[in-house]
């Protein structure tokens, strides 16, 4: 392990090994989320090998978002449990797995097992909870900073290369593609092995920001408990009527981004003419724009009312996609959309942290952001398998970025209902036993 010779040779040097972590964590969920939005740029060549349709390559799709959403929740039950290193190497050699397994597949109920549940799993131990656990456990200052880098890595991993494997899709076939991310998913795996630990205490480290070693929680659990501990937070999460407003607008979020964007945008553009690859770059360019509008937002959400900020990404967000329809799909008036869209792709996500910490608590935070975060997940699975249906039923993809569009102008007046400065509540977790 590289960790305790690096961590000697950073502290001589000033550095707090929390950035070590974040680093790993980044490439992570960088290297996952591509795993995730690769399937968006493949759905045209299944169709074409296997004659299977949208709307049936959009159900797998679908439960695989669900899934990764649902998990959430246990996922930081897990990771509290078992560590953060030996959940994401399981969780990146289950998506390995489905993808090296699915070379051979050729029925649709394949195709549900493993790009639905086999992947739908192994991505959700390692979605946005993961970036609020690590973020929470290692920094308490500059927590906006960080959560707004790694949810940066999340949108930027399922789009930035999504040129390279819809071109090696092109040219050498959907197979070879899985094959490349498989690579990247055990470059990942084993540098989680050689540098990642669980917590700042495990290194004789105070949280970054602070100056007292906080030693880590009792993990004597069982597994009964250790199950039962998302269902509790959620229990009394849910007696709040800020974790439902954060939901619904969760909800809208998710069905605006991951299932609408991610899953069809390649095929819309399709529809109208423009190849592949040139409407992978466009979703290229929303990951570079969308890196830059993320990090910015973790910045903001430290010096500004996180409400505000939040009512201002979902308003203009609603506004790009009603907008969409009108680019006459011209591969310049979609790049202006790319980078309009992009720069708000993701920045929803640490002002919704910010505001389930001050609510809940720091050591809930996990627990009660996987839940909202499963909430982002269900509408993603209603956008990728609705839309799917409608293209199916109605020949067009247009209504359903109307009815994004204009969800999302909703969920821009419902964040303000939220209070301004929610006091810190209890939500308590079984005792270990």
């Amino acid at each position: 392990m590289l960790s305790n010779p690096l961590n000697a040779a950073l502290a001589r040097r000033d550095v707090h090994y929390g950035w070590v972590v974040a680093g790993v964590t980044f490439l992570t969920m960088l290297v996952t989320a591509a795993a995730m939005g690769a399937p968006g740029v493949l759905l045209v060549p299944l169709k074409t090998e296997f004659g299977w349709t949208t709307e049936q390559i959009s159900a797998a799709l679908a439960v695989r978002l669900l899934l990764f959403g649902l998990l959430g929740p246990f996922a930081a039950a897990l990771m509290n449990r078992f560590g953060l290193r030996r959940v994401i190497v399981c969780a990146l050699t289950l998506i390995a797995a489905g993808f090296v397994l699915s070379l051979g597949m050729t029925r649709v109920w394949q195709l549900m097992v493993l790009w639905g549940v086999v992947i739908g799993v192994g991505t959700g131990m390692t979605a946005m909870v993961l970036a609020a656990t690590v973020a929470t456990r290692w920094f308490n200052h500059r927590r906006g900073l960080v959560i707004g880098m790694l949810s940066a890595s999340s949108a930027t991993g399922q789009l930035a290369f999504l040129p390279l494997i819809a071109a090696l899709t092109e040219s050498h076939g959907w197979r070879v593609a899985l094959l490349f991310v498989c690579l990247l998913l055990a470059v990942a795996a084993i540098l989680v092995l050689a540098l990642m630990r669980d917590r700042p205490a495990d290194l004789d480290l105070p949280i970054y920001g602070e100056t007292v070693i906080s030693p880590a929680p009792g993990s004597g659990a069982g597994m009964l408990s250790l199950l039962m501990a998302p269902i509790h937070v959620f229990k009394d999460a849910a007696r709040t009527g800020v974790f439902w407003i954060l939901f619904a607008t969760f909800f809208i979020c998710g069905l605006s981004t991951n299932g609408l964007i991610q899953t069809h945008f390649v095929a819309l553009c399709g529809d109208y003419g423009l190849a592949a690859v040139a409407a992978a770059s466009v979703l290229a360019l929303m990951g570079v724009f969308d890196f830059v509008g993320t990090i910015a937002s973790g910045w903001l959400s430290d010096r500004y009312d996180n409400r505000k900020l939040l009512f201002w990404y979902y308003g203009l967000r609603g506004l790009s996609l009603l907008y969409l329809p009108f680019t006459t799909f011209t591969f310049y008036g979609l790049s202006l959309f790319g980078m309009f869209y992009g720069l708000d792709w993701i920045a929803t996500v640490p002002p919704t942290v910010k505001l389930i910490a001050d609510k809940f608590g720091r050591e809930r935070a996990g627990l009660v952001f996987g839940w909202i975060f499963a909430g982002h997940q269900l509408g993603a699975a209603t956008a990728a398998y609705g839309a799917g249906m409608i293209r199916t039923q109605y020949d067009t993809y247009l209504p359903a970025f109307f009815a994004a569009g204009g969800l999302c102008l909703l969920a821009a007046v419902l964040v303000l209902s939220i209070h301004r400065k929610p006091s810190a509540v209890a939500v308590p977790l079984p005792a270990a036993g």
